[in-house]
């Protein structure tokens, strides 16, 4: 089995938003992500347009409000990623 790269995004470098701008990763994020693991990660869907996208957003709630519901700390970025795709 195959197992992908580890991928080190920052902050900083304007990979990442910070919690408080809604988390989750910049257009610049995701193109370093995909060029180091050949994923596809695309952009985030909180007005989904098409039904793929009604589908990708219901799933990215699941499984994030799962992510909040499960963590042992206070999963700040988690939760600013809901807010931002309007969960």
């Amino acid at each position: 089995m195959a197992t992908k790269k580890s991928v080190s995004l920052s902050v900083g470098r304007g990979e990442k938003l910070p919690a408080s701008k809604g988390a989750g990763l910049t257009e610049k994020g995701r193109a370093k992500y995909n060029a180091a693991t050949g994923s596809k990660l695309k952009a985030p869907a909180p007005s989904p347009k098409t039904d793929a996208d009604k589908g990708r957003k219901a799933s990215f709630c699941a499984r994030m409000e799962g992510v909040v519901k499960n963590a042992k700390g206070p999963a700040e970025r988690a939760k600013a990623s809901l807010k931002r795709w309007k969960c």
